[in-house]
Formats: structure tokens, sequence, C-alpha cells
């Protein structure tokens, strides 16, 4: 899975989870102010990001997460780790 595939994945999963326009959801966005997330939602967002992917998630991996972009980094980096 690249990248892309990555944030078209967690895209879906916002649009679907929160009620987002996707149109809204772009890299850059930030999760708290843009997105107008809590943290009630980023942890409905890990939870279903470990289904999908299949791993565990370890949530001090989150605690830097700001923006879209940060989270498909860091399940790209998820995705590498064996």
């Amino acid at each position: 899975m690249d990248k892309q595939q990555i944030f078209q994945e967690i895209s879906a999963i916002m649009v679907k989870l929160f009620e987002l326009d996707a149109k809204d959801i772009k890299l850059d966005s930030k999760l708290y102010e843009d997105l107008e997330l809590d943290s009630i939602d980023a942890v409905d967002l890990v939870v279903h990001l470990q289904k999908t992917t299949g791993k565990k998630i370890n949530p001090e991996m989150f605690k830097s997460v700001r923006t879209v972009e940060d989270v498909v980094n860091a399940i790209d980096q998820l995705l590498k780790d064996k």
C-alpha cells in the first residue's frame, strides 16, 4: 500500500466515522483545527486504522500527529515495520 492509497483509506474512514466532506480532507488539514476532531475522535480513528491494517498501533505514535499527512506517514511507517 503506497501513501496515496493510505490517504484514500484514511479519508474514507474519516468521511464514514465523522461525517466529514471528502473534499475537506487534505494532507495538510489539521485534525483538530481544520477538521474539528477531538481526542475521542482520534481514538476512534486509531481503532479503525488498527482494524484496517491488522497491526497494533502504539498510542505514543499518535501523540505527535497533528495533520492528515502525519497520520498517513505514521501508518506508512507501521506497515513497513515487521
